[in-house]
């Protein structure tokens, strides 16, 4: 009897044990689940002594539910969805053909179209660059540039470059282009901070950095909200001193979205 109450003791402090295993696995779970994630690239003053980025479990199904600066990052479109960029309703619809004229593309100039998808855009710009310039097709996925590759063989254009980026880095040289542009990408960006760190490190002296977004200030513009962005957030993501762009201009020559263009600062 008195080997059998000793069993029974250590069965209850072997259960106990586990139990408190259990509860203390599920806090540390709980807690990670809710702590902001802490960007892994290099810290410097500005972002070392504050979180970049939070998750929230309840947020728009066609977000990630990652959040920066108050604004829900966008799922990105996977490559099935190509024959939507490149529907034929789309100039009548956004009027893209106006962008070369509008950043005033000059011939020789090394343009980077980041999030280039099939190359609609990438097209559209190499004729302005030329001759003697170049465009940097960047995307993620593989696929993409596949389609690309494909397009740019039956067109015939050899200043397009085909380059495959990460979610962190475009894979740009740095000081290599005069101006990067996004369109209608910059919002699905999983890492938006350290992606314009790295774009911004690619810019020359004086090199432009161009979103083009959809109007979240104008309710007919039809396209899903978290797909939108407004003039102000933009300012407030790309505009952090250390990301050493500084907003220069709004252009409104397009029907639903803003171009909004950055410029490189002095850097120390």
């Amino acid at each position: 009897m008195k080997n059998a109450s000793k069993q029974l003791r250590s069965w209850n402090t072997f259960i106990g044990c586990v139990g408190f295993s259990l509860v203390s696995v599920v806090m540390t779970l709980s807690v990670f689940a809710e702590e902001p994630v802490v960007s892994t690239s290099k810290p410097d003053l500005q972002t070392s002594e504050k979180t970049l980025y939070t998750y929230q479990r309840n947020h728009d199904p066609s977000g990630i539910g990652k959040f920066y600066r108050g604004r829900e990052i966008a799922r990105v479109m996977g490559y099935q969805g190509a024959p939507w960029l490149e529907r034929i309703s789309r100039e009548q619809e956004e009027r893209l053909s106006l962008l070369p004229k509008a950043l005033k593309l000059k011939p020789g100039m090394a343009v980077a179209d980041i999030g280039a998808g099939s190359g609609v855009i990438s097209v559209i710009l190499s004729d302005h660059v030329s001759p003697g310039g170049k465009v940097y097709a960047v995307d993620v996925q593989q696929e993409m540039l596949d389609l690309l590759a494909k397009k740019l063989k039956e067109v015939g254009l050899d200043n397009i470059y085909p380059v495959l980026g990460t979610q962190k880095s475009p894979g740009l040289k740095p000081e290599s282009i005069d101006l990067a542009i996004m369109v209608d990408v910059y919002h699905e960006f999983e890492f938006p901070y350290e992606m314009m760190q790295e774009i911004s490190k690619a810019l020359k002296p004086k090199g432009r950095v161009v979103l083009v977004e959809y109007r979240k200030e104008d309710p007919a513009v039809p396209i899903k909200l978290v797909h939108k962005m407004s003039e102000a957030q933009a300012k407030k993501e790309v505009s952090r001193p250390e990301l050493n762009l500084k907003w220069k201009e709004t252009i409104g020559v397009l029907p639903r979205q803003h171009i909004l263009v950055f410029e490189k600062t002095a850097t120390d």
